[in-house]
């Protein structure tokens, strides 16, 4: 940091890469923020990780991120067919391998263009030679090397689709047997654990909802899990997710509570809020009734009032028909008990 201030004087930039910076502690970290301020250093970070819970929030604000996506699996394939023609490679040799294999080899590097070269050559080592010294690739030879069946799962096609959609289906059929398998599919394909963990986050709200209104603490737990511990060893979280969802009661009223709403949202967004409710900071707006009438429920003994807080053109309108499942029955008993007691109320009040 001293060369660089100096180096600064004499009008020469120092530039400053740390590869892996989030190994740096936050301390470590704080070390760079000065100099970055002053222009003694221009500093690039690379990390593998988000910058966002690895690197200082104030050494952050200073930087400009820029996202290094993963190769894609046609860039991939492209590689390893430069890879197999040209001379630096294995252009010396006569290779017979298909166009899906080499596409089964680019899925399986999951981004990783060296990882890719490394497979394969690692399945041209372990090819079989004919007596013309032909170089011939089976698909029992790429299992082989790649540890593991290779599985029909494209991240970005219709298959992927297809087997999330199995996965939420099962467990929405409540049966833990088929989700864990689907989970199976897809986590031994490659797929983000946490894409996995954001599909059942949302299954816990739209399929149980308030029948377990743990099945949402659950899900976020092991959102948090996968981030923390990642691959592979967060497959039983995922796993324990699953299940968990799959044998909890089962409630959409959450889901077609909004979809009605919604509904309504759309076709009335002119629609006034009541004056009973609005707010009233202002004088002039006490004056326009802002706020008349409102019933503060805390003073109640019921916590109840008769107010109307629905437009006019919606009064009455139902939108959360609660479910029978776990939690929902309580939901609903005391969904029953309010509208008897308004309904007693304001019929005493119009007397």
């Amino acid at each position: 940091m001293e060369d660089a201030d100096y180096n600064k004087k004499l009008g020469i930039k120092t530039i400053v890469f740390v590869d892996e910076i989030h190994r740096f502690n936050k301390a470590q970290q704080d070390a760079f923020l000065p100099f970055v301020e002053k222009g003694s250093i221009v500093l690039i970070g690379a990390t593998t990780e988000n910058p966002s819970f690895e690197v200082n929030n104030a050494l952050l604000s200073r930087c400009r991120v820029f996202v290094l996506k993963e190769l894609s699996s046609d860039d991939i394939l492209i590689l390893l067919k430069r890879a197999i023609k040209d001379k630096r490679g294995f252009g010396n040799e006569t290779i017979n391998i298909g166009e899906e294999d080499l596409k089964i080899i680019a899925e399986f590097a999951n981004g990783d263009a060296r990882s890719a070269l490394t497979t394969l050559d690692m399945i041209l080592i372990n090819g079989d030679s004919d007596k013309d010294g032909k170089i011939n690739i089976s698909k029992n030879t790429i299992e082989e090397c790649l540890t593991k069946k290779t599985l029909l799962y494209d991240k970005n096609g219709e298959e992927h689709y297809n087997i999330i959609s199995a996965l939420h289906k099962s467990m929405r059929n409540s049966d833990p047997d088929a989700a864990v398998y689907w989970l199976a599919r897809m986590l031994e394909a490659g797929e983000d654990p946490i894409y996995i963990a954001r599909r059942i986050t949302r299954f816990a709200s739209e399929d149980i909802g308030l029948a377990d209104t743990n099945a949402l603490n659950v899900a976020i737990n092991v959102y948090h899990a996968c981030h923390f511990i990642g691959m592979p060893e967060c497959n039983v979280h995922l796993t324990e997710a699953v299940i968990y969802m799959s044998l909890a009661p089962k409630s959409n009223s959450c889901d077609i509570a909004y979809q009605l709403a919604s509904k309504d949202a759309k076709e009335m967004l002119s629609e006034p809020v009541p004056l009973v409710i609005r707010n009233a900071p202002t004088r002039l707006m006490k004056e326009l009734n802002y706020g008349k009438g409102y019933q503060f429920a805390h003073d109640t003994k019921e916590k109840l009032t008769t107010m109307d807080c629905l437009p006019s053109s919606l009064l009455g309108k139902i939108y959360y028909y609660p479910g029978i499942q776990g939690n929902e029955i309580r939901f609903k008993e005391r969904l029953e008990q309010i509208k008897k007691w308004k309904q007693t109320n304001k019929k005493e009040e119009e007397k």
